[in-house]
């Protein structure tokens, strides 16, 4: 009888309660991520269908703001039968090829240096006040210099983009060299890990997060290193096609030359978030964030 009472009382299997949770917990992430997908839809074309309303009712003016629907036609235009300067898709990987070669450059640099930084009090405050002073410069206004050092080609945009990238890299493993928890690095030691073996294998993997996030933001100026070098002389690229467009009052080909940059940057970023989330499954979800 006690064997019957303990049979009928026992929950059916996979209906207990920490399964009905973890699937209602399930449901309402996708539901919350299907209605923030939603909105930024709607945002997306209010604002869209806005801009052509007021261009051809005349609100503002569609020489100097264009509209939509011309800029869709200069991406046309472009795709279809290429730019003055060659085809599109030629001027893309150019921009492209530069930003990822600068921003690559640039975060190798900051993260070997900002470890060793870190790692080393010596070296951090003999140099120190050196980098805090070339950070403190206006490091866009170093693209002239570039050019008359490098020239037209692609090596005055690539370091262009290295001097945006290297400094937010930098500082970020640096402050994560720094913020690595002592009792890991004294229980290292006491098992007999040398400086090597606890910077590879301590301080680096404690640091990833901090030089991850400042990933998301330095490929951004990447992209602006390149475009404002090709902005002021190059032979191909599309910051070259922004500086065309404007000289020639082109206002739809300035924002086209935009809207191709935005999707770049868009798809970086989306490339650069699925690698952190495989890399730190392991990391709890932050409130409202989706993982």
């Amino acid at each position: 009888m006690p064997e019957t009472i303990s049979a009928t009382a026992a929950p059916a299997v996979g209906k207990t309660p920490g399964t009905e949770r973890s699937k209602a917990r399930a449901r309402a992430a996708r539901n919350r991520a299907i209605l923030v997908q939603s909105t930024r839809a709607l945002v997306l074309l209010g604002v869209i269908g806005l801009w052509e309303w007021l261009a051809r009712t005349s609100v503002i003016d569609p020489f100097n703001f264009s509209m939509p629907s011309k800029i869709w036609e200069q991406l046309k235009q472009w795709a279809l039968h290429g730019t003055a300067q060659g085809s599109l898709w030629e001027q893309i990987w150019y921009t492209l090829y530069e930003a990822l070669l600068g921003w690559g450059i640039g975060v190798v640099a900051g993260v070997v240096l900002g470890i060793a930084f870190g790692r080393i009090a010596f070296l951090a405050d003999v140099l120190g006040p050196y980098i805090k002073v070339l950070n403190a410069l206006p490091r866009i206004v170093l693209a002239p210099i570039f050019l008359i050092w490098f020239g037209l080609g692609p090596a005055s945009k690539v370091a262009s983009a290295v001097v945006l990238v290297f400094f937010p890299v930098f500082f970020n493993a640096f402050q994560g060299a720094r913020e690595v928890d002592r009792n890991l690095v004294a229980n290292s030691r006491i098992l007999g890990a040398s400086n090597r073996q606890v910077t590879l294998q301590v301080v680096i993997p404690s640091a990833t997060s901090w030089i991850f996030t400042s990933l998301h933001v330095s490929f951004g100026f990447a992209l602006i290193g390149a475009i404002v070098g090709e902005y002021i002389g190059a032979t191909k690229g599309l910051g070259l096609l922004v500086s065309s467009s404007q000289g020639t009052f082109n206002a739809a080909g300035v924002y086209a030359a935009m809207v191709i940059l935005a999707v770049v940057a868009l798809l970086a970023e989306g490339l650069l978030t699925f690698l952190e989330k495989r890399l730190f499954r392991w990391k709890p979800a932050q409130p409202g964030e989706d993982r």
